[in-house]
């Protein structure tokens, strides 16, 4: 049985032309042969050019997502072995593989696929239809490659649960592939070692793109008073307090957040100088402020607040709000790391809201350093949702 064609209207493609990975439904003018959502479909330019093989699925806005620009290229076992051992050979040149992203959809050219090593555990999220016939095949094969040099994986969980997989007409689940685990997991990364909670932690349960950026933030936290704003499960504090920093205050709203932090402070050795308070972060700057507090370095690692373009306005006011206050919390020549995790949260737009609210609260930036997310996270170029971390360190001077 021959594969179904589908052929974009004139003029459409852009993404894909450009080297991504997406087909939107509205760029598709007909679609020939029989299929059901989930298979694997030939797509043509509007001439007849061949574009390459992508998986469909009509339920989902993003129509189709292309796994090879090679239009004659099975979709095979021996297809998906070479993308996998791809991904980790990068890994092994890029980055400390302790606990990487050893998959990252796209971006590794196996479009709604993420995995991520937690020191000998895997947590896989499957993300699209057509991905998630191959879900287990591709655990076995993380496992295979890994093996090839010496590791083994003790467990793998999965964390399907996101609000997209909704998007794609399937259930959100998560569950052990394999046999069940512990799934608090220690893990080590920059000299810090954190419990991490696969099963209920956010996400895939810790966030590695930020690895390098706590690194960066290590030389300007020796003997400083430090404010870590959304501080999660602790990661920047911890960085600060292994740094050497005379003391340290991490703020996060979730219980738990705080809860596992006070935790990883614990299993470090620095609950004296880390402490971790459970409030809002919105609440608790300008009650610092009339307080007369003064920090030399402030963290700021909100979530994302847009999760969509419509809501953009009003993630810009926030992302002001905090800036601004946290400026104005800072000793003269005090440093100010700030970043935003929404790709809807432009470089653009990002720069120029943090620049106004210097400009409000009339101070200099001086920039030391831009970064975005660590290299495990590769950004593809043209595959925009790929570049998504935003990371900024400037000093904040009062105008002289």
């Amino acid at each position: 049985m021959g594969m179904a064609v589908a052929t974009l209207k004139k003029g459409e493609g852009r993404t894909l032309k450009a080297g991504g990975a997406w087909i939107f439904d509205n760029e598709i003018a007909s679609i020939l042969g029989s299929f059901e959502d989930g298979d694997i479909v030939l797509v043509h330019d509007f001439d007849g050019y061949p574009m390459g093989r992508g998986f469909i699925n009509r339920k989902s806005k993003i129509r189709i997502r292309m796994m090879t620009r090679n239009i004659d290229q099975e979709i095979n076992d021996e297809f998906l072995l070479e993308r996998v051992r791809d991904a980790w050979e990068y890994r092994k040149k890029v980055t400390d593989t302790g606990s990487c992203r050893l998959i990252f959809g796209e971006a590794d050219f196996l479009p709604g696929f993420v995995a991520d090593k937690f020191s000998d555990v895997l947590v896989v999220q499957s993300l699209a239809l057509g991905i998630d016939r191959y879900k287990e095949k591709l655990v076995d094969m993380i496992r295979q490659v890994l093996a090839e040099d010496g590791i083994e994986i003790r467990g793998v969980y999965e964390r399907s649960d996101a609000k997209v997989r909704s998007q794609e007409g399937m259930e959100r689940i998560k569950g052990f592939i394999g046999e069940p685990f512990d799934t608090l997991v220690e893990i080590e990364e920059n000299g810090v070692k954190y419990q991490v909670d696969v099963k209920d932690g956010q996400k895939t349960g810790f966030f590695l793109d930020q690895k390098y950026n706590r690194l960066a933030i290590q030389k300007l936290c020796r003997g400083a008073k430090v404010l870590d704003c959304f501080t999660h499960t602790g990661s920047f504090a911890l960085n600060a307090g292994i740094a050497g920093a005379k003391s340290v205050l991490g703020v996060d709203a979730s219980e738990l957040g705080v809860h596992q932090a006070e935790e990883n402070a614990k299993l470090n050795n620095l609950s004296d100088r880390v402490k971790f308070l459970c409030a809002d972060v919105f609440e608790l700057l300008p009650e610092l402020e009339r307080k007369g507090e003064k920090f030399d370095v402030i963290i700021l690692d909100p979530p994302a607040f847009t999760k969509s373009r419509s809501s953009v306005k009003n993630a810009v006011k926030g992302y002001r709000e905090i800036n601004l206050r946290a400026m104005k919390l800072l000793k003269d020549g005090g440093y100010l790391a700030t970043c935003s995790c929404s790709h809807f949260m432009t470089y653009e737009l990002f720069t120029q809201t943090i620049g106004q609210a210097a400009h409000n609260v009339h101070r200099r930036l001086r920039q030391v350093e831009y970064r975005t997310q660590a290299p495990d996270h590769p950004i593809l170029w043209a595959a925009d949702e790929s570049y998504y971390l935003k990371f900024y360190i400037f000093q904040v001077c009062r105008e002289k």
